[in-house]
């Protein structure tokens, strides 16, 4: 067990680092969500709009602005998630399966990549969060942190899945634009009047959503909206890191089934075996 927990504390490491080491992704972090969550509040018109909360039955009535903010950062928060999941599974396949066959436990590395996506989800949706509170004073600000933090963790974890599907980057980002696009724009009530149709309750972000404008203007918790995307979050992960097992299983294995030759030295006469290219 002493050992199982020192490969952890290293592979956690290495993903960290991994996360770091992303440039594109920290500086789009840091740029791109106040630009965005800035201009959703400025630019657009503070007309009220209604907006139904499913979970609990009740509909609020909130400026426009502060709902497009809202939208805005979970959009943001979902595709920073998503790249930086995606790239940094990606480009850590071949190391990971060094560490298996160095003897790291598969365990040990699903668990750290998850405890790595538990990390930064928190760091982004916290980060997020902050910008928004000098705009307006939400009712529940832990719980709209609750609510960034459910997208984080979908988006992320969706990156995983995306890692498992796809090689490229261009691919994997263009992908996650279009499944974060098509959520968002069904969610936005600026965009879509009917955004509390009941078929937003099959898209990934719908949790977030309902948690997140619940937070700013009720004093009602949706439990069941946390429940309901931590389970998006699980499963999503949980089929990442079901693709990352087989996929390092199955080159282990190969790898070390090679077919060997048998080739016949001229002088002693003796068999002796060499791997075959």
């Amino acid at each position: 067990m002493t050992r199982w927990w020192s490969c952890f504390r290293t592979a956690l490491r290495f993903a960290l680092i991994e996360q770091a080491r992303n440039r594109l992704a920290l500086l789009i972090v840091v740029l791109f969500v106040p630009l965005w969550t800035t201009l959703a509040f400025t630019v657009v018109a503070s007309a009220p709009l209604r907006f139904h909360i499913r979970p609990v039955g009740r509909t609020v009535v909130m400026d426009g602005n502060i709902l497009l903010q809202i939208n805005g950062a979970l959009q943001a928060l979902s595709l920073v998630m998503a790249f930086m999941m995606f790239v940094a599974t990606a480009r850590s396949a071949l190391f990971d399966q060094r560490l298996v066959r160095a003897g790291y436990p598969r365990s040990c590395l699903a668990l750290a990549k998850c405890t790595a996506l538990l990390l930064v989800a928190a760091v982004v949706a916290a980060y997020t969060t902050a910008w928004m509170r000098p705009f307006w004073q939400p009712e529940q600000p832990l719980v709209l942190a609750a609510g960034m933090f459910t997208g984080a963790l979908v988006y992320g974890s969706i990156g995983i899945v995306l890692a498992a599907v796809v090689r490229s980057e261009l691919a994997g980002m263009f992908l996650a634009i279009m499944i974060s696009s098509i959520d968002q724009v069904l969610q936005n009530p600026l965009i879509n009047p009917d955004a509390d149709s009941l078929v937003v309750r099959f898209l990934p972000a719908y949790a977030a959503v309902q948690t997140s404008v619940a937070a700013a203007g009720l004093e009602v918790v949706p439990v069941s909206c946390l429940l309901l995307g931590g389970g998006w979050a699980v499963g999503l992960a949980a089929l990442g890191m079901a693709a990352f097992t087989t996929r390092t299983r199955t080159r282990t294995r190969t790898r070390s089934r090679r077919p060997r030759a048998a080739t016949r030295t001229a002088s002693t006469g003796v068999e002796q075996t060499a791997p075959v290219p």
